[in-house]
């Protein structure tokens, strides 16, 4: 089947079938979609923060779960990461071109969610 999302061709002519379990976007798409992913993704489009700061700007994620998404985005080339070499050392993360391209659907969809939940009122 060529037709929708299922077969993608990129540039350099590599075939990625994004709805195998061995794809490697496939990877990537859960990392970005995860509870945690798109938050992380959002919040950095603002900023690029300390860990610290990244963690206090999405209430509810722990520390545990912070550094295990950070380390998979980092890993898929979404998110850099940059450490001082004080004591302690200072951790800085921000967007590669990459993330900010990604973070930027994300970023319209969480607004178009809460500018309908706004001219709703109050959801029950």
């Amino acid at each position: 089947m060529r037709e929708g999302v299922q077969l993608t061709e990129v540039e350099t002519g590599h075939r990625y079938e994004v709805f195998h379990t061995d794809c490697p976007a496939r990877d990537v798409v859960d990392h970005v979609t995860s509870k945690w992913g798109i938050w992380v993704l959002i919040s950095l489009r603002s900023s690029d923060f300390r860990f610290y700061e990244l963690r206090d700007s999405i209430q509810g994620i722990s520390e545990k779960m912070l550094a295990q998404t950070l380390r998979a985005l980092v890993k898929d080339g979404l998110v850099w990461r940059e450490v001082e070499p004080t004591t302690p050392p200072q951790v800085t993360y921000g967007l590669t071109e990459f993330g900010q391209d990604v973070g930027e659907p994300l970023s319209d969809l969480f607004g178009r969610i809460t500018q309908r939940l706004s001219s709703q009122g109050a959801v029950d």
